[in-house]
């Protein structure tokens, strides 16, 4: 009995150890799979910018022009980033099943339900109680802080209104 244990055990010593690299044979081939699908995406994506450039320099005219002459060498840079902004968002929109209200009646109720919440000193005293005010207070300092830098923008000033 101890003569096979020993014998197995100098047997696995003896095996020669392989590389990781030699566990899986097409380990490079699914590398350069891997790289070329994403140099396609890459280049897709660069064409998408291109076309859609085009068709923004074609809708907008002399001011589509100005807008790509005024960008300069940011131009590419920029519809890259663009384009690869709108393949992330197309790709949220599919993963998490969004879309848009069907119908004017699911908008109403939806507001109907906030409406109701707001106005209903039950729902405050829950909201108290179990200690969900702290995210409804965030989520109402979000919504202030969005409309904040959406006036901040609309003024192109932080403080007041440019009267000159």
């Amino acid at each position: 009995m101890r003569s096979t244990l020993s014998t197995s055990a100098f047997r696995q010593a003896a095996r020669p150890r392989r590389l990781p690299s030699q566990y899986s044979r097409f380990a490079s081939s699914n590398a350069e799979t891997a790289q070329k699908k994403t140099q396609d995406a890459l280049g897709s994506a660069q064409k998408t910018a291109e076309k859609l450039w085009e068709s923004s320099k074609k809708f907008l005219g002399p001011l589509g022009e100005r807008a790509g002459s005024m960008l300069g060498s940011y131009r590419q840079p920029v519809m890259y980033n663009l384009s690869v902004a709108r393949e992330l968002l197309k790709q949220v929109y599919v993963a998490e099943r969004l879309q848009p209200p069907t119908d004017l009646a699911v908008v109403k109720s939806a507001y109907s339900t906030l409406w109701s919440r707001a106005s209903s000193q039950a729902y405050w005293r829950g909201i108290l109680s179990s200690g969900e005010w702290v995210k409804v207070a965030i989520y109402g300092v979000e919504a202030y802080g969005i409309f904040k830098i959406g006036e901040i923008v609309g003024r192109r000033s932080i403080v007041g209104y440019n009267l000159n």
